[in-house]
C-alpha cells in the first residue's frame, strides 16, 4: 500500500460508452475544459481520456473521430463493467510498474457534465494522500420535474463523508485499483464492488463533495439497477392509501 502521499504524475479518464451520440458531446466539451484546467493548475501532470465504445450501433465512433484529443477502445460487451475494465486496461497498458502509484483513474459517464475543478480536485486530493475518492453527483438542471427533484434531494447527501458510490464520479489510484483486481465485468454495482474491496483493503478513501458533478436526469439509462433507474423510481406515482 502507499505508505505516504505520493504526488500524481498522470491522471487516466475512463468513458464507458453505450449509444451516447446525443450526450457524449456535452461530457467531452467539459472534460476539454477540465483537462485544461488541469494543466494550468498541475502543470506537471499529464492526461489522456480514454471512451470505451460498447456495442455503439448508433454515431458515437463518429462523435469520438472528431475530437483528436481522445483515445478509445471498442468492446462488444454491453457491460458497463467490462467497459470500464478495458478502458483502464488500455489507458495504463504503458504505465511502468515502478511509477503505478503516480497513475490517477478519474471514472465518469457519457451523461455527465464534470465541473471546471473537477480533474484538479481529485489531484489535490490524491496529493494529499487518498488512494480513493468517491464524488457526488446531481441531476442537471431541467431534467427533472420539481416532484422528482425534490425526492432526489431527500435521498441524497452532498457533504463530506458522504456514503453514496457513482461510477461516474470516483477516482482510484492504479496500485488500489490492481491491489483488488480492478473493476468487474458485471452489468451493474461494479462501481460498489470497487470501493468496497479497496476499503476493506486498508487503501485511504475519501468521500467529498468537493468533487462534484452533474448527471443527465434521463429515467431510462444503459445499465439494469443504476442511476437512471433510481430516479425512474422516484419519479414513479405514489400509491394512493
Amino acid at each position: 500500500m502507499t505508505p505516504a502521499p505520493v504526488l500524481v504524475t498522470h491522471v487516466h479518464v475512463v468513458v464507458p460508452v453505450h449509444d451516447e451520440e446525443e450526450l457524449l458531446p456535452r461530457a467531452l466539451a467539459a472534460l476539454d475544459e477540465a483537462v485544461g484546467r488541469l494543466a494550468l493548475t498541475h502543470p506537471h501532470v499529464s492526461v489522456d481520456v480514454t471512451v470505451v465504445l460498447d456495442d455503439c450501433r448508433d454515431g458515437t465512433e463518429a462523435v469520438v473521430a472528431r475530437h483528436a484529443w481522445v483515445q478509445h477502445v471498442a468492446v462488444g460487451r454491453n457491460n458497463v463493467g467490462a467497459a470500464r475494465r478495458a478502458g483502464v486496461a488500455h489507458a495504463t497498458a504503458d504505465a511502468p510498474q515502478a511509477r503505478r502509484h503516480e497513475h490517477w483513474i478519474a471514472s465518469t459517464d457519457a451523461d455527465c457534465v464534470v465541473g471546471l475543478e473537477w480533474l484538479a480536485d481529485h489531484v489535490r486530493l490524491a496529493d494529499a494522500g487518498a488512494d480513493l475518492v468517491t464524488g457526488t453527483v446531481e441531476p442537471l438542471r431541467g431534467d427533472l420535474d420539481d416532484t422528482t427533484t425534490r425526492r432526489w434531494w431527500a435521498t441524497h447527501e452532498v457533504r463530506e463523508g458522504h456514503p453514496h458510490v457513482h461510477g461516474a464520479n470516483l477516482g482510484v489510484r492504479l496500485t488500489a485499483y490492481d491491489d483488488v483486481g480492478g473493476f468487474e465485468e458485471v452489468r451493474t454495482h461494479e462501481d460498489v464492488g470497487l470501493v468496497e474491496r479497496v476499503r476493506a483493503g486498508g487503501w485511504a478513501c475519501v468521500a467529498s463533495a468537493a468533487v462534484h458533478i452533474g448527471t443527465s436526469g434521463r429515467l431510462v439509462g444503459r445499465a439494469p439497477h443504476g442511476f437512471a433507474a433510481f430516479l425512474a423510481a422516484l419519479a414513479a406515482p405514489t400509491p394512493a392509501v
